[in-house]
């Protein structure tokens, strides 16, 4: 087993603290009662400002709002001209969220640079920590904008989106005091960066079910989405005879189960869901006539996801065949699977170990900053035991979870620095 890093007894790596700044930041919300976020809000802003005080007191120097909301602060390296590492994570949320996801990465980063502060240690490489904002997609159709500006990828059309209120990005953008025409700016060379590494709580259940605290992430999944349309042909329930039946909804039915077969067909290594499902002019005396379900299929192997996709797309059209029914797939979001990166991520397993704790591996099923950055420099991701999924106010990660979270990733930091 690798020797342990020393982690010192100190007070930013102890999972209360961790969790007692995960409540405060809870605080800022835009409905009382529950904690809702959304990027580029009042809310936002206010747990924005306190993101950056808390960014300064860890030490972080030269910290700001970039062109796309998010919080960025730098701890510089103890020689010039030397690589940056970027951690961090989102603090936008869904509606109705939990106080975990997203806001743990950005406070256990800030959390580990504050250690070595204390500690009065520079690296030979510089660490940046970043608060996105823009993860989670909720106000604007489009997202991942404050990562994806990082990476060099910002799309400008996004800038014309409009949320529920017919605000623009760009507007809110500008309300938010976002110094949006420097969008440039936000780009990181790759040549300088050492790589980008993110905490975040698990957001299913495998850690639990292994008595696992912390996780190594070995990749996000590829995910292809959009929904089939399924038509046939309504009429009145008491008159239709069965045998002259073209119903959709019973036909959909059939190629939902189909959809669930195929995801169960590869074991743990792709998933199939159907979790949406529109019935037009739905009445309890109405044979359906045109039903639509969505259809999200996700693995970290883009060979199997494609094909699956193709065994879907054939068994629908049997379907809808053999039913006298017409059917359509159309699959309008399509994003490729993000290794991580070997290196990293056995570096990470490493120090895990250094812990006396499992290394345990498993891929994530949901989408992250982390993504953004596939091709474009290196990527790693620790997981944090959570119960409870996420996305929910019932999401849960341990102090002493959190805890060791931390202190995996201060032990990450020193020893990148050895091997830098």
């Amino acid at each position: 087993m690798p020797q342990a890093a020393p982690v010192p007894a100190l007070a930013p790596l102890d999972g209360d603290t961790i969790t007692a700044r995960l409540k405060e930041l809870a605080a800022f919300t835009e409905v009382p009662g529950e904690l809702t976020r959304l990027t580029l809000t009042p809310a936002h802003k206010r747990a924005a400002a306190q993101v950056s005080y808390w960014m300064r007191e860890a030490g972080l120097t030269q910290v700001h709002m970039d062109a796309t909301g998010s919080i960025v602060g730098r701890y510089p390296a103890d020689r010039a001209n030397a690589k940056t590492l970027l951690i961090g994570s989102h603090i936008d949320t869904v509606r109705n969220a939990g106080i975990y996801d997203g806001n743990l990465g950005v406070l256990t980063a800030i959390a580990a640079v504050e250690a070595l502060k204390t500690s009065g240690i520079r690296l030979p490489f510089a660490i940046e920590v970043a608060a996105f904002a823009d993860e989670e997609g909720v106000r604007f159709l489009s997202t991942l904008t404050s990562s994806k500006a990082m990476a060099g990828l910002f799309d400008p059309r996004s800038l014309e989106d409009v949320d529920a209120q017919g605000i623009s990005r760009i507007e809110a953008l500008r309300s938010f005091g976002a110094p949006v025409d420097r969008v440039a700016d936000c780009r990181r060379d790759p040549q300088d960066m050492l790589g980008y590494v993110e905490v975040h709580i698990e957001q299913g259940p495998v850690l639990e079910a292994a008595g696992a605290p912390l996780g190594i992430v070995t990749g996000i999944a590829g995910a292809s989405r959009g929904h089939v349309r399924v038509r046939g042909e309504a009429g009145h329930s008491g008159t239709l005879p069965m045998a002259m039946r073209h119903d959709a909804l019973a036909a959909a039915a059939e190629m939902i189960l189909a959809v669930e077969a195929r995801g169960r067909a590869n074991g743990d290594d792709l998933v199939a869901t159907v979790g949406t499902l529109v019935i037009a002019g739905s009445a309890v005396n109405v044979v359906p006539g045109e039903v639509q379900f969505s259809l999200d299929v996700r693995t970290l192997n883009d060979d199997l996801r494609h094909a699956a996709l193709a065994d879907i797309r054939a068994t629908v059209a049997e379907i809808a065949a053999r039913r006298g029914v017409r059917a359509s797939v159309d699959i309008g979001h399509e994003v490729p699977a993000a290794p991580c990166h070997g290196p990293l991520k056995e570096r990470m397993a490493e120090v895990v170990e250094s812990l006396g704790l499992p290394a345990l591996r498993l891929p994530s099923g949901a989408g992250h900053d982390a993504m953004v950055f596939r091709g474009i420099m290196p990527m790693a991701m620790l997981f944090v035991r959570s119960q409870n999924g996420s996305h929910n106010p019932r999401e849960y990660a341990a102090p002493a979870d959190i805890g060791l979270a931390a202190e995996a990733l201060y032990a990450f930091l020193l020893k990148t620095a050895q091997e830098v």
